[in-house]
């Protein structure tokens, strides 16, 4: 497994944009699919975008379709989820998931490692 750390998360605006991070140790990230998952107050956490192990697929919730970008990099051992035109509804704690698949998942069960979250609010 995996050890996740995310960064980037704070309180911006409607309409702003914010790039989180999420730091991988490990010699074998470069076979793991990362995925973003977030959780807002009350509700349960849901998938949010996936990239592939070698990056050359991603998939989207169709909330972030077309505002979110998922990408890595696997010399930094990083993957990154910039977010653009964010929404009052986007508000959630956001967690870096990793999968040692080589397919792109979706599932919460099939990510084996999880980071501690970091916190995302955007204010009307």
């Amino acid at each position: 497994q995996v050890q996740l750390v995310e960064s980037g998360g704070g309180l911006v605006q409607a309409g702003d944009s914010l790039r989180l991070s999420c730091a991988a140790s490990g010699r074998t990230f470069g076979r793991y699919a990362m995925g973003w998952f977030r959780q807002a107050p009350g509700k349960e956490r849901e998938f949010v975008a996936v990239i592939s192990w070698v990056g050359r697929t991603t998939t989207y919730a169709d909330s972030v379709k077309g505002r979110f970008t998922i990408s890595r990099d696997n010399v930094k051992n990083t993957v990154y989820l910039q977010m653009n035109t964010l929404k009052p509804e986007d508000t959630a704690v956001y967690y870096c998931a990793a999968a040692q698949t080589s397919r792109v998942v979706t599932g919460e069960a099939d990510f084996a490692s999880w980071g501690q979250g970091t916190q995302v609010t955007v204010s009307s």
